[in-house]
């Protein structure tokens, strides 16, 4: 799997939670059509065929995001010192 972008995996979530709670306020054709969509979005960027599974996946890319990031300021840390 090729590991999507931090900012295009943040974007697709977010629109993909927007999606859910307007189907889930107010559903309609239209809000079901744009939640398919980003569903299908979320589960091509994290290699899944569900949506529950591209969600952990999506968490799991997210904390490992995080985890680079602390490396790469210690690292920046141990440079400046």
């Amino acid at each position: 799997m090729m590991v999507p972008a931090e900012k295009e995996l943040r974007a697709v979530l977010a629109r993909f939670a927007e999606a859910r709670i307007e189907h889930d306020v107010r559903p309609s054709g239209r809000s079901s059509a744009a939640l398919e969509d980003v569903t299908y979005t979320l589960c091509v960027m994290t290699g899944c065929r569900d949506v529950e599974q591209a969600l952990r996946t999506a968490d799991l890319l997210m904390e490992q995001y995080r985890a680079d990031r602390a490396v790469v300021a210690r690292e920046g840390e141990s440079l400046a010192a």
